[in-house]
């Protein structure tokens, strides 16, 4: 549930051998930029077997497409042991390892509460639900009943799994490896907000990635966090709500309890090896809060940077691991 929170800011200037592939997938689009010097035939191979990737990964983990592996999943009985492929299984192991080690702040079977709140597929109007409602939505929320052994998944009890918390995360890994197995040595993925570069541009002038400031009436930076070689992602509230009886609600559904959350913790990037492992430890810290999300992030050796509101305005918080990245970024004071 990451939001779009990341922007690429461009170089001052283009070589010649800048390329850029862009298309729509996953609900949002994808853009890849890369160096290097190919003719058209080359150009071609690579735009295909970056689509065919991206592809793959929505084919197998979409819960919109009917015939997607996971929609199968999600149809199949109680009890019944479901093989998955490699990629959904290797999803899936490392979203419930997030769930753990977040105390199920991050829970692949949220969806049903998510739902419920109207910012799920089904996009009900904006309302609070009742309290009964929310306590059987809860009920359908844990992802402990998913028991995964090597390949083979099965659920204990009735519950939904809904991957899009981590796959889009995937997606730019996948990409990323199939730029290597390219001969790619340079270059960023971006799907939907979430980033993983590869080296730098040329002259040795590293991608640079703009941190978008949590305001919902305007577009401007927050920070600047130069990459190389490492993943990005952010996960927030700010425009994703809805306000009743004048109270806001955030899209951040708290699995553990089946409601928004209530803290002032408006914005999470995570920079991490991995995108996959960035998109769902951004939407761990959201749930977790501002005090427990910087508790986690000290205790796993994250990097992790935090925008709490406050009533002063914006306060920045960052964790140990993050603190290299400040020394190369916008000057700014941070707790």
């Amino acid at each position: 549930m990451a939001l779009l929170l990341l922007t690429l800011l461009a170089g001052c200037s283009q070589p010649a051998e800048s390329y850029r592939l862009e298309g729509p997938i996953f609900g949002t689009g994808f853009h890849v930029t890369f160096y290097g010097d190919y003719d058209d035939a080359r150009l071609a191979e690579i735009e295909t077997a970056v689509k065919a990737s991206l592809e793959e990964v929505d084919g197998l983990m979409s819960t919109y497409k009917p015939d997607s592996e996971l929609s199968r999943f999600n149809r199949a009985a109680v009890g019944e042991p479901f093989t998955l492929s490699p990629p959904t299984a290797e999803v899936m192991r490392e979203a419930i390892r997030i769930g753990d080690i977040s105390g199920g702040a991050f829970d692949v079977t949220v969806g049903s509460a998510v739902n419920l709140w109207g910012f799920g597929p089904d996009h009900r109007p904006d309302e609070v639900p009742a309290d009964d409602r929310i306590t059987q939505a809860l009920a359908r929320v844990d992802y402990r009943a998913l028991a995964l052994d090597g390949n083979t998944l099965t659920k204990r009890k009735p519950v939904y799994v809904d991957l899009s918390g981590i796959a889009k995360g995937y997606g730019v890994d996948r990409v990323a490896d199939t730029l290597d197995e390219l001969g790619i040595e340079r270059y960023l993925v971006e799907v939907g907000g979430e980033i993983r570069a590869r080296g730098d541009k040329p002259g040795g002038e590293p991608w640079r990635i703009a941190v978008e400031k949590p305001v919902s009436n305007e577009r401007a930076v927050q920070r600047i966090i130069e990459l190389d070689d490492s993943a990005v992602a952010t996960s927030g509230d700010y425009r994703n709500y809805f306000e009743s009886g004048g109270r806001r609600y955030s899209h951040t559904i708290d699995p553990r309890t089946g409601r928004p959350v209530t803290h002032h913790l408006v914005s999470v990037t995570v920079i991490s090896d991995g995108c996959m492992t960035a998109d769902a430890l951004a939407t761990a810290i959201d749930v977790l809060g501002p005090q427990g999300g910087l508790e986690m992030a000290e205790r796993e050796a994250l990097a992790v940077y935090l925008v709490v509101k406050t009533p002063d305005g914006f306060e920045t918080r960052v964790s140990s691991a993050f603190q290299r990245y400040l020394s190369h970024t916008d000057e700014e004071n941070a707790s």
